[in-house]
């Protein structure tokens, strides 16, 4: 236990890599372009952690940060769900305490830079700026800091801003990695926490945006150890802990349009024109962040003229393979606006089918239950055993190599427990060595090549050095539900018993306590056509 006149020196420093692990590091630590990191990795211990089902971004941060799983704190993908309606996910969609609300808790001050969907904040000892799911000006705690980070270190952006020329993306990246340091010291110099946790977005990013561009990649993760350099330099950390969210890799396989089978197999109902789901664009240019309010279309008369042309047949699919024969597809798809290609699309008809995929990042299968959807088409009765019929077709399909789509076809509680569950996808899909991937595309082939080339792996990694850690223990088994009773051990803080990980082999001591249940605020919409455009500009929607 530490002396009362330490607690407010920077006891521990969590860096978060979105997307770190073994096969993009090891390059990296032998070009000698990260040697930070590679220091860190090398003189404390290391070892995987395995993310979460599904591992993306927004549900696996609220699991690392909460400690708790997705049927607890609530938060399934980037989007949320009622009925047939949906919003990008935020904080209020987050029913669990954070880790640094426990801190608070104790007395321990926290400054949190760029952890994702972390807006609205809420009040604690300490200061926060959001990140991914955030808009580019949102609201920090405490109010107005954000204003103070731009005077003290220049301009801030949650998200690099766009640019037509490739080759200035990368400074994009680089300016927004910078900033993002900056304001972190900064902030530590203002509160002097005992907890820090610092979130580098781009090591993921640069992958969804420049896929296999070894040049971005390089660069990005260049400026993400300097920053890491400088903040430690600044911070003097007693202990670090650096932490991924999922891994990053090839994506060689085969995509698989779930929608499209469940179609052929009489589950799924289409319709074409309107504003639906799941047609999203993946357009270079996009509207980051103009204010529009999410859900809001102008009806604008291209737009009602796609309308049209679907009711006769002639979608954005048809002629997106049309377009393709003469290598038109891409430079003529990155300028149809969202709204048109929404228009022109065929969609999943959501309250007349019994399933679907709603979101392709949830890796899940939502049935269209009476009573609990607004049109529902299974009753309660039968509910089980059309999840049942649908996890053994599933399990059954095999690619065109004959080779299985699936390693798991699982109901939702292999995976979920929690009062949250019932807002989760009822089934569970988890791709072969996610090699494979899924899609929620209807009016195409079952099978085709992969969207992206690169994308999600369950495995991510985990470092931890310093003086409170035991550098010579062996990290095997850890999970993201790992970091957060990890965090508490080391402040001499009980574990929530609500927590579904447990600290860390680094550090011994670990109690556990029950907590008063979390009182958090109302969910709140987001309210954000231009943050929905980011993430479906990086694949995600």
């Amino acid at each position: 236990m530490r002396d009362s006149a330490d607690e407010t020196d920077l006891r521990l420093l969590v860096v978060g890599l979105d997307a770190g692990c073994r096969s993009i590091l090891e390059p990296l630590f032998e070009a000698d372009e990260i040697p930070t990191l590679q220091r860190l990795f090398e003189t404390g211990t290391s070892g995987a952690l395995e993310s979460q089902i599904p591992p993306w971004t927004a549900s696996a941060w609220p699991s690392m940060y909460t400690g708790k799983n997705p049927g607890k704190h609530g938060v399934f993908d980037f989007l949320s769900f009622d009925g047939y309606d949906w919003d990008v996910v935020n904080s209020t969609h987050v029913r669990e305490r954070p880790v640094w609300e426990l801190l608070s808790e104790h007395g321990i001050s926290s400054v949190v830079v760029n952890v994702p969907v972390t807006h609205p904040p809420t009040a604690f000892d300490g200061a926060l700026i959001p990140g991914m799911t955030a808009p580019e000006e949102p609201t920090c705690h405490p109010e107005g800091v954000l204003e103070d980070v731009k005077m003290a270190c220049g301009d801030y952006h949650v998200y690099p801003q766009s640019t037509d020329a490739p080759d200035q993306s990368i400074d994009g990246y680089e300016q927004t990695i910078d900033r993002r340091g900056k304001a972190f010291r900064y902030l530590c110099r203002r509160v002097d926490p005992g907890f820090g946790f610092l979130q580098f977005q781009q090591t993921d990013t640069v992958f969804h945006e420049r896929p296999g561009d070894k040049e971005a990649i390089e660069a990005v993760y260049r400026v993400v150890d300097r920053q890491l350099a400088d903040t430690i330099e600044a911070t003097d950390p007693d202990n670090i802990l650096v932490v991924s969210d999922h891994g990053m890799g090839k994506v060689t396989g085969t995509e698989f349009r779930v929608n499209e089978f469940f179609r052929e197999q009489g589950f799924l109902e289409a319709k074409s024109g309107g504003e639906g789901m799941p047609t999203w664009s993946k357009a270079w240019e996009n509207d980051l962040l103009e204010g529009e309010d999410a859900g809001q279309h102008d009806g604008s008369a291209l737009e009602q003229l796609m309308n049209v042309a679907a009711t006769v047949g002639l979608t954005t699919q048809r002629v997106a393979s049309a377009l393709e024969t003469v290598n038109l597809k891409e430079p003529i798809g990155s300028r149809i606006p969202n709204d048109m290609i929404r228009a022109a699309s065929e969609q999943v008809d959501f309250p007349e089918s019994e399933a679907y995929v709603r979101s392709k990042s949830e890796l899940g299968i939502r049935i269209n239950l009476e009573g609990r959807e607004p049109n529902g088409q299974v009753p309660e009765s039968e509910y089980e055993s059309i999840r049942a019929e649908l996890i053994d077709q599933l399990s059954a399909v095999r690619t065109p190599d004959g080779e299985p789509m699936f390693e798991a076809v699982e109901p939702r509680e292999a995976y979920f427990s929690g009062p949250h569950i019932d807002n989760g996808p009822d089934i569970l899909t988890v791709p072969t060595a996610f090699n494979n991937a899924i899609v929620a595309d209807v009016g195409v082939d079952q099978f085709g090549e992969p969207m992206e080339s690169w994308n999600h792996k369950q495995t991510g990694v985990v470092a931890a050095t310093g003086t409170e850690f035991d550098e010579s223990a062996t990290i095997q088994g850890a999970t993201i539900f790992d970091v957060a009773p990890t965090i508490c051990t080391l402040f001499d803080i009980p574990v929530d018993t609500e927590m579904d990980g447990t600290t860390l082999p680094v550090i011994d001591g670990e109690t556990e306590a029950s907590y008063p249940a979390y009182e958090p605020d109302p969910i709140r919409a987001t309210d954000e056509t231009a943050v929905e455009d980011r993430l479906s500009d990086l694949g995600y929607l």
